[in-house]
This record gives structure tokens, C-alpha cells and sequence, in this order.
């Protein structure tokens, strides 16, 4: 144990973020650079080491959470980093996107503040980076198999990385321009700075990874002919097919997906536009979407400049601590201000959609909404609460509803699904087609960052013993295994 008096004598502090002011004038992460080495030591010692530690049931991955809490007191970073590697390919992603369900399993968080294991975790993977202790991991020998790995997000790369080292010859297809998937165009600079991703691509291609971008599978290269190329294929496309809003007026110029907004923002801050085809400036924005892509969305707004912001929830405002009907370990619903929050604009639950008005253009000009209350269990319009709001940007953050199947991945394949309509597959992430495995939101459907991960590395565990017949290969979850909720 680091420090057996840690959690009384030291209260939590985590990363400071850059003024308001500041920060929404460039695209830059919003922490203050350097602010969490110094203390971050005395933050990890606040870790109990718990003989059954909850914080590795929360986190799928298993991360060696009071492991690497140790050394980090100690400010032993190379063995930090050595453990975090153990469990996580991509510790610097997940430290600054996941939502740390680690820590609400957290055991002092049963009547504490928990323990900052996320800021933790990005101090010990921005140090190793720093100091050099990241290097690629090359196979000391090649077995001869070939695989083909569709995606190149957080599964996809994971799942890549994994059998690359385990001496596979594997290609990464990538239908957008640049490799990441959401990392690369769902996520703001603002969340997570490119330069995370480059360096880890780099990483792979010295290992040995390939990188196939603009090639889309199904449209560019049939799936069939991609199977008999390879002797397996990981399919990691995600769950890429946004929640549609089908009330009057959709059709009116101005609507658009979150995915089709966020990704043009990006492209700015990678050089490929001057201004973004689709901009906020001097707009009314209304984000329709209560999650963390919705945030994304407020958050690139006012960097844009939007005249307003405004955010819709049709859920009602969850509360600012535990109730009793989500009790530890589980991961509770509170209310979240993110940093977009911080930054401007209104926050409406409990709402619904009615309809979009526009000008004789065909330019969206307001949304027409009401209040809504649950009745019998089931979301009911109040009679009397319609109003319109000024909307001259909308975009839509409710979430997604499986893979695409509309680029004939699917089908050529012959692929069976499950009544959810992710990608159906067995214990060890196989599909019905002999050598097609899939990992990811695919197959899970909508989920997080650190579950991508997990997916990515257990799928290569059972690519690998379909290849080899056996394998060392770690595999943190099952298909069927779920976040601990209630």
C-alpha cells in the first residue's frame, strides 16, 4: 500500500482546466498543460489497495488499478507504465475519453470522493511518452497467417495491435481518409489533441501493422473476395448508423446527424478546410441529445462561434449524487458538466421534439417542442407546454442503432444478426462465416471506449487460436459479458 493514511490525510483534486475565456478561442485540450504531475503523486496515494478491488470489476479491461496507483506514488513511471500496458493498448485514449466507471466501483468512493484513477492513469502514459518508454513491440517471429481487420477504431486497432505482436500479418481497412474511426472524427480536438493517435499509428506500423485507408468494405472490395485474401477477417466497423428524428420538417436544410457535423470541425483542425462546410458561426444551435456526443457537439459550437446553444434531453435531470436504486459499485446516473457545459448554453430535460419550422428557402428556422413526463411507465406529452425555440443548426446526438448495412458488408459476408441487429457472434467473438470474427460496437452494439478495447483484445485471442490452434493472448470479457449497472 503506497500510503496507509492517503485517503484520510489528502482530499481528491484532479485536473485543472484553462479559463473559459481561453480555451473556447482554439481547439487545444482544455486542461492546463503539466498541472497534474504535481500532484498526482499524492492523488494515487490516496488508492486503499482493497483486498478485493472493485475498481477492477468496473473497468472491463482489468486494469491493474492499485498496481499502477503504486508506482505512481512512488514515481516509479516506468513500472506504472509497464503495468497500465498490461491490460490496456491505448491507456492515453481511454485516459482522457472514458467515463471512469473504475471509479464509481471505486471503494472509497462508497462514502468519499473516489480516487482520480483516470487522471492517474493519462499522468502515466503522457510521462512514458515523454520519456520514451513507449516503444513498438515487434514479433520476434512471423507465424505466416494473414489477417484483415475492418475498422480502425478503438477495437479495430486493439484487435490489430494484439495479433500483429503475436507474430500475424495484419491489415487495417479504414474507409475515411485518415486512420482513428471515432477517435479521429467523432472526437474534438478539444477532448483529445490527434497527435494521441498519430503517435500510437506510428507505433503499430514500426511493429508491423498495415494501414489500408479509403477503402470501404463492401463498396470498394467485396467482403467475399476479402475472406478468401486473408485467412481471417475481424470485423470492427462499429455501430456507425445514427438514431434518426422522423417528425415534420426533418427534410429542411440545417438538420444534420451529429456524425455528419463533428467530423467537418476535425478536417479544419487536420488542414483539409479553411471553414467547415457545416459551421455554427452566428447560428441559434440546438443539440438534440443528452450524451457525451451532444457535449461534443455544444462544445465545437461555441468554438465556432453560435449565437446560442442549446441542448435537449428527453429524459428528466438525473440527480447530483447516488440514488438508492443505483448503489455501489454500479455505475450511477448523475448529472454531468462537462467541459462544453462549463463553456456556455442551456441545458432542457424532460422535452420532446415536435416538429422544425423554416423559411421560404428551406433553412431550418425553429423547433417546436414540449414537455413530456412519464405516465404508466411511458414517456406522454404534456397537454399545454408546446413552445418554439430559434434553431438555425440542429444536430442530432441520440445515439446509433447498429452497423451499416447498407454498404453490403453484410450481405456479401452472409452474416447473421442478432434481434438488436448487431453482428451475432459466439464465446470467442466467431460469426457464422468460418474465419469472420467481430469485435466492438458491431457486435455489441453502442458502447464505450474502454469496452472497445476490451472487445478488441478478446477477439484477438480467439482469432489467434483459430490460426494457431492455442493461445497466450489476453481476453478480458466475454461477448456476453455488460457494464455493472442496474
Amino acid at each position: 500500500m503506497a500510503d496507509p493514511k492517503g485517503f484520510l490525510t489528502t482530499g481528491r483534486e484532479v485536473a485543472k482546466t484553462r479559463p473559459v475565456g481561453e480555451r473556447v478561442k482554439d481547439w487545444n485540450e482544455v486542461y492546463v498543460p503539466g498541472s497534474l504531475l504535481p500532484i498526482i503523486s499524492k492523488q494515487a496515494g490516496r488508492c486503499m489497495d482493497c483486498g478485493i478491488p472493485f475498481c477492477h470489476n468496473g473497468c472491463p479491461l482489468g486494469n491493474l488499478i492499485p498496481e499502477w496507483n503504486d508506482y505512481a506514488y512512488r514515481e516509479d513511471w516506468q513500472a506504472a507504465s509497464e503495468r497500465l500496458h498490461a491490460t490496456n493498448n491505448f491507456p492515453e485514449f481511454t485516459g482522457r475519453l472514458c467515463p471512469a466507471p473504475c471509479e464509481s466501483a471505486c471503494v472509497l468512493g462508497i462514502n468519499q470522493p473516489a480516487v482520480t484513477i483516470k487522471n492517474v492513469e493519462v499522468s502515466i502514459i503522457d510521462k512514458a511518452w515523454d520519456t520514451g518508454d513507449v516503444r513498438p513491440q515487434a514479433p520476434e517471429r512471423l507465424s505466416g497467417k494473414t489477417v484483415a481487420v475492418i475498422g480502425s477504431g478503438p477495437a479495430g486497432l486493439a484487435a490489430a495491435q494484439q495479433l500483429t505482436r503475436a507474430g500475424h500479418t495484419v491489415a487495417v481497412y479504414e474507409r475515411a481518409d485518415r486512420i482513428g474511426g471515432l477517435l479521429r472524427y467523432g472526437i474534438p480536438e478539444f477532448k483529445m489533441e490527434k497527435v494521441h493517435i498519430n503517435r500510437r499509428i506510428e507505433q503499430m506500423r514500426a511493429e508491423g501493422t498495415k494501414f489500408r485507408t479509403e477503402v470501404e468494405i463492401g463498396r470498394d472490395i467485396d467482403a467475399a473476395k476479402l475472406r478468401k485474401r486473408y485467412d481471417a477477417v475481424v470485423i470492427a466497423a462499429g455501430a456507425t448508423v445514427s438514431r434518426d428524428l422522423p417528425v415534420p420538417g426533418r427534410e429542411l436544410n440545417g438538420i444534420h446527424f451529429a456524425m455528419e457535423y463533428l467530423p467537418l470541425s476535425n478536417k479544419v483542425q487536420e488542414g483539409d478546410f479553411v471553414t467547415p462546410p457545416i459551421t455554427a458561426e452566428g447560428k441559434h444551435v440546438v443539440v438534440i441529445g443528452g450524451g457525451d456526443t451532444g457535449a461534443d457537439c455544444v462544445g465545437t459550437a461555441h468554438r465556432q462561434g453560435a449565437a446560442s446553444v442549446t441542448q435537449l434531453e428527453i429524459m428528466p435531470r438525473p440527480g447530483d449524487e447516488r440514488n438508492p436504486g443505483q448503489p455501489w459499485p454500479t455505475f450511477p446516473m448523475l448529472y454531468k458538466v462537462t467541459s462544453a457545459h462549463e463553456e456556455g448554453g442551456e441545458r432542457v430535460y424532460s422535452v420532446s421534439t415536435t416538429h422544425f419550422e423554416g423559411d421560404e428557402d428551406g433553412n431550418v428556422q425553429s423547433l417546436h417542442l414540449a414537455e413530456v413526463e412519464f405516465v404508466d411507465g411511458k414517456l406522454t406529452q404534456k397537454p399545454g407546454t408546446e413552445r418554439s425555440i430559434p434553431a438555425q443548426l440542429v444536430t442530432l446526438a441520440m445515439g446509433f442503432t447498429g452497423t451499416d448495412q447498407a454498404n453490403g458488408l453484410v450481405q456479401q459476408f452472409g452474416l447473421e444478426l442478432d434481434e438488436r441487429g448487431n453482428v451475432a457472434r459466439d464465446a470467442d467473438f466467431a460469426t457464422n462465416v468460418d474465419g469472420v470474427f467481430v469485435a466492438g460496437d458491431a457486435g455489441r452494439g453502442q458502447s464505450l471506449i474502454v469496452w472497445a478495447i476490451a472487445e478488441g483484445r478478446s477477439a484477438a485471442r480467439g482469432v489467434d487460436r483459430y490460426l494457431t490452434g492455442a493461445s497466450d493472448l489476453p481476453a478480458p470479457i466475454r461477448p456476453t459479458d455488460r457494464a455493472l449497472t442496474v
